[in-house]
């Protein structure tokens, strides 16, 4: 029963990677966002205007030491903010689990982010000058638990299917 945790910041594609990754070791992905939407009944925006961000990060530190405990080989794709809240970076170490710190450059995650605004709850309607200053503080303060994984791979200049294979080196 390996676990697999992908961390980093919103928009560096954890979901995506994990989703390839599912594909060529046949193991299940699991998107903690998707399982916290489900349990929720709403959206991640909605959860966050309905019932606060400290509602949506006690779900979301429960589903995550539920889907620990799983007894199947899963990839656990994370929320940006996962491992930074509710000593979950305590997690990403235990044993069977291997966690990867999906690591990219303030102006590759801008560049993400700016077409992808209105689908984050934490930069929606902010400036592109706005958005630089939050992602900026953001990766500042988020560091330090990015960089309890077991591993951390720099993805810029990456297509997915690249990091999915360095990914796959290290695992082996």
């Amino acid at each position: 029963m390996q676990k697999i945790i992908l961390v980093g910041y919103m928009a560096v594609g954890k979901t995506t990677i994990a989703d390839l990754l599912s594909d060529k070791i046949n193991f299940k992905a699991i998107d903690l966002d998707k399982l916290i939407e489900n349990k929720a009944g709403l959206s991640i925006n909605e959860i966050f205007k309905q019932k606060g961000e400290i509602y949506f990060r006690r779900i979301e530190h429960e589903l995550f030491t539920e889907t620990l405990k799983n007894t199947e080989n899963l990839i656990i794709s994370t929320g940006g903010g996962t491992p930074c809240y509710a000593n979950n970076h305590l997690l990403l170490n235990g044993e069977n689990v291997t966690s990867i710190y999906l690591k990219a450059s303030l102006d590759i995650i801008l560049e993400r982010l700016k077409s992808a605004k209105s689908e984050r709850p934490l930069v929606a309607g902010k400036s592109d000058e706005e958005l630089k200053e939050f992602v900026a503080k953001h990766l500042f303060e988020r560091s330090y638990f990015y960089n309890q994984a077991g591993f951390t791979i720099l993805i810029d200049g990456k297509t997915p299917e690249a990091i999915t294979e360095e990914i796959i080196r290290l695992l082996h």
